[in-house]
């Protein structure tokens, strides 16, 4: 295949860059940079399946010969990032989606666009299974991200629908890995720095509010699964293992061996923070035979040499922490 992956150069962009090219596609990423990094595909310069477009998918997209498949993963994806960036947060998922939907059609490409477990926002049915609708605020400072993909999945049905183009729709639930970036704002990275810094780990809130964290590469292969589906639907891609924040700052701690514990700051809850985060998986299980298989505490042990190194970078660890 010839593949466009819009968001390419960002965190889960970029692996799906190496995922696509090692299968034997050929890749082009898009990105506008404004939250990703030529960081991230730094490796891949001179490989002749991989080209890179500096572009913004918000602008008119043109791209020269065949297209098999498009994946639309250009978006700020952090609290930090759609906060301060609230307008372009919501231009990315409107028009953004509209020209990568728009170039789909003109070129015959399967589209596959990522969505977000946020479109449940703070939820009142536990696990969240596709069918549910959500609890979502749409005028609070969240609002920007949860209904830029809210609508980006009822123009992808649209698309469907009116046009016939062959479409899928993936809802991501908490990642993390490699090449996440250090000012990315969520609880993986800045735990992670702080451990390796020796700091306590700050908690907000009672602590007691559930993720449910998987590990980039179980997250490509369900994407990769995914997109060579014929399921239209939503599909809920994460791992269904809860843990209370603050169960988690406990694990980080003890396999980064960080001795200053942690520091609860019950009067900072994030507003419009949801309380709990856990997919069902059912239908990823039967329908795309896919389940996560890295462990949370092996995923961050394969994460930490990254933040260990991005941190010498930096000068904030000695070099030989």
């Amino acid at each position: 295949m010839r593949v466009l992956i819009t968001g390419g150069a960002g965190f889960i962009g970029s692996h799906l860059c190496d995922y696509f090219l090692a299968q034997g596609h050929d890749v082009i990423a898009m990105d506008s940079l404004l939250t990703g990094s030529t960081d991230n595909i730094a490796h891949l310069a001179g490989n002749e399946h991989f080209q890179f477009i500096k572009q913004d998918v918000t602008n008119f997209l043109f791209i020269e010969g065949p297209l098999d498949a498009i994946l639309h993963f250009a978006s700020p994806a952090s609290p930090i990032d759609y906060l301060e960036l609230p307008i372009q947060t919501l231009k990315v998922g409107s028009l953004g989606t509209h020209k990568a939907l728009g170039l789909a059609k003109a070129k015959g490409a399967r589209f596959l666009l990522a969505s977000t477990s946020e479109v449940y926002g703070d939820p009142l049915i536990h696990p969240q299974p596709e069918a549910y609708w959500g609890n979502v605020n749409p005028v609070g400072p969240r609002g920007v991200y949860d209904e830029a993909k809210r609508f980006a999945e009822a123009l992808t049905m649209a698309y469907h629908r009116f046009h016939g183009l062959e479409t899928r729709i993936v809802r991501i639930f908490n990642t993390y890995g490699e090449r996440m970036r250090l000012a990315d704002g969520r609880v993986v990275p800045n735990f992670l720095q702080q451990a390796l810094r020796h700091e306590p780990l700050t908690i907000y809130g009672d602590g007691q509010q559930t993720r449910s964290f998987q590990y980039v590469s179980d997250l490509v292969d369900g994407l990769y699964k995914l997109l060579l589906s014929e399921e239209v639907d939503p599909i809920n891609i994460g791992n269904p293992r809860e843990f209370t924040i603050k169960a988690f700052a406990e694990l980080v701690n003890q396999v980064t061996g960080n001795p200053a514990g942690l520091v609860v700051k019950r009067d900072l809850r994030i507003i419009d923070d949801p309380q709990t985060r856990q997919p069902d998986i059912t239908r990823a299980s039967s329908l795309l035979n896919w389940e996560p298989k890295i462990e949370l505490d092996e995923g961050i042990r394969r994460t930490v040499p990254y933040f260990r190194e991005q941190l010498r970078k930096l000068g904030q660890l000695p070099d030989d922490s």
